[in-house]
């Protein structure tokens, strides 16, 4: 299974926190087939909005979702 990772980021109501203030309005940055990949798809976004604190973005890891018990 290919190791899928998804870079999506938006405004937070907390820097510290994953508390995504606006759901419909992600920016969804892409999947990506290796961590190296989406990492530097990451720090790309992330570098856009530097200077925003309510701005974060983030790496998912989706095989770990995938995967079955």
């Amino acid at each position: 299974m290919a190791k899928l990772h998804l870079v999506f980021g938006g405004r937070v109501k907390d820097p510290q926190t994953l508390d995504f203030v606006d759901l419909n309005n992600l920016d969804i940055v892409g999947m990506f087939e290796d961590f190296a990949s989406a990492e530097e798809a990451w720090r790309s976004a992330a570098q856009r909005t530097v200077d925003d604190a309510e701005m974060k973005y983030v790496v998912v890891h989706l095989q770990k979702l995938l995967q079955s018990d």
